[in-house]
């Protein structure tokens, strides 16, 4: 904060995810973000608190799990054997040739596509997880010019199931390692999975796992390989795909579970099958983080249950689902969502008396699925209006004078804010209706800039602009002289992501400070 003040800045967007449970901190935690809150006073910076996760919520989900949006499993079969119901995939669903151990000279059959077949992908007969053959793939560039080194197959699905796909995967000095997938595409180029397998540079045989929804699709297609290679070896083995039911589950009114026989009968949780938890979502490893994959729980019968032993079930229920490394989203329309962040605004008020807030509104990749969301008839963009408007009330009616911040992309249709974004079910067009005039937009639309400065500027909004972002802190000059002739830009944002402060007075010496 010193050096922060000696170059310049006036102010501090303050993030601490602890933010979200200030209702579980110990009196330490008050007394020093109050020292924080008197060194910032005397250096005149004001802070402006993170507030609001709506994208990355794992601190609204830390008060409640089940608030996560949920994607819809329709109608899947389950069939009861003693007391116990389990699922069955219907239609029955497989990777052909996943144990890669038939093979024509370096092509695998049964795969529909295969890069650099005896040039990059191999026929491995020394390294393998199992059986006598694993697919070896290297010198990516040689097969494939942008360095994609991988194996496709079509699968037939059922519309609305969740399907999980695992592969054994080894590697040798990989690079970039974050490269490796899983990818599941629908017929119309869709992506259904982002998943980070998180495999690393180097390491011996390991399973990792994907999940993902079929939405409306009866076909996809999984590839498993790198995109982008550049050095290294990787092994894969053993790639399985099963559907699967009731894993991380969720259970609130808005994530109806219905249980019913082929018969038509509605059969009741208590009376005819024990309550349905999934004991680790929303657990992994602590209150409001989850995890991809694991073992989901079965459908137990009741002493008394009216459900036969043989009897076919047809199940319905949502799951939430995982962005890349962990991300999940909050439903936008369920009320103790609303309460959860009243409550928030009111404690970090009281702790910091800040001159502002900084909502956080940020990459929202899952929404409008769940029947709280489906019931109010709204588009995403309908429903994020409405969000937005709500927080920035609540703000409002704690603090009325306070200065109020938004990140852009959300509200840019030169960014985020369009149709088909990630797994959004509908547009998220007119998302920026919601926003009121006094609300200041943090923009980080760098690529295209002159777009989205020039939107925000006609809506009537002022802006900052988020430069750096952990690059050359020269940059923000190109931003600055392209808005020279933009009303309405008041200042400049030293936007780190990876915790580098190294450029923070080159960055203000780069502004003119």
């Amino acid at each position: 904060m010193k050096r922060a003040a000696r170059a310049g800045y006036n102010g501090i967007a303050l993030s601490d995810y602890k933010f979200n449970i200030l209702d579980r901190m110990p009196e330490r935690y008050f007394r020093n973000l109050a020292k924080v809150r008197d060194v910032a006073s005397r250096l005149k910076l004001d802070i402006y608190p993170c507030v609001m996760p709506i994208g990355y919520s794992s601190g609204i989900l830390a008060h409640d799990p089940n608030l996560a949006e949920g994607l819809p499993v329709k109608d899947a079969l389950f069939i009861v054997r003693g007391k116990e119901a389990h699922l069955i995939a219907h239609p029955p669903v497989e990777l052909r040739n996943g144990d890669f151990e038939r093979v024509n000279g370096h092509r695998f059959i049964g795969w529909d596509f295969q890069d650099g077949i005896g040039i990059s992908t191999f026929a491995e007969h020394s390294i393998v997880h199992s059986g006598t053959v694993a697919i070896r793939m290297e010198n990516f560039r040689k097969g494939n010019k942008h360095g994609n080194c991988r194996v496709m197959q079509t699968v037939k699905v059922a519309p609305f199931r969740q399907y999980h796909v695992s592969v054994w995967i080894r590697s040798e000095v990989v690079s970039p390692a974050d490269s490796i997938r899983i990818l599941i595409l629908a017929p119309d180029g869709m992506t259904l999975s982002y998943n980070d397998l998180k495999v690393k540079p180097t390491q011996s045989w390991r399973e990792h796992h994907i999940v993902f929804n079929s939405l409306r699709y009866n076909h996809v297609r999984i590839y498993i390989g790198i995109w982008g290679g550049n050095r290294g070896r990787i092994w894969f083995d053993d790639a399985r795909i099963e559907e699967v039911g009731f894993l991380n589950l969720l259970r609130r009114l808005g994530c109806p579970l219905v249980v019913r026989g082929e018969d038509g009968t509605i059969y009741e949780e208590g009376r005819d099958f024990e309550p349905v938890r999934d004991e680790r979502m929303g657990m992994a490893p602590y209150i409001g983080h989850y995890e991809v994959y694991h073992k989901p729980p079965p459908l137990r019968l009741t002493p008394n249950s009216r459900i036969k032993d043989g009897e076919r079930l047809r199940v319905s229920f949502y799951h939430t689902m995982l962005i890349y490394w962990g991300q999940v989203m909050c439903c936008l329309s369920e009320p103790k969502v609303y309460e959860i962040l009243r409550d928030q605004i009111e404690r970090v008020d009281a702790a910091l008396k800040p001159k502002g807030f900084s909502m956080q509104h940020d990459e929202i990749r899952i929404a409008n699925w769940c029947l709280a969301c489906q019931r109010r008839k709204m588009t995403p963009g309908q429903l994020l209006a409405d969000n937005v408007r709500r927080c920035v009330k609540i703000i409002r009616t704690v603090r009325p004078n306070a200065e109020i911040f938004v990140w852009s992309d959300m509200f840019d249709p030169h960014h985020n804010a369009r149709d088909r974004y990630y797994l959004v079910n509908g547009t998220l067009e007119g998302s920026w209706e919601g926003l009121a005039r006094d609300v200041i937009i943090v923009n980080w639309n760098f690529r295209k800039r002159h777009e989205s400065m020039r939107w925000f500027a006609k809506r009537g909004h002022k802006q900052i602009l988020a430069g750096y972002y952990d690059g050359n802190p020269m940059r923000i000059r190109t931003w600055l002289n392209d808005a020279r002739n933009i009303e309405g830009i008041i200042g400049v944002m030293y936007t780190t992501w990876q915790h580098k402060y190294d450029d923070l007075e080159e960055f203000a010496r780069a502004v003119g400070w």
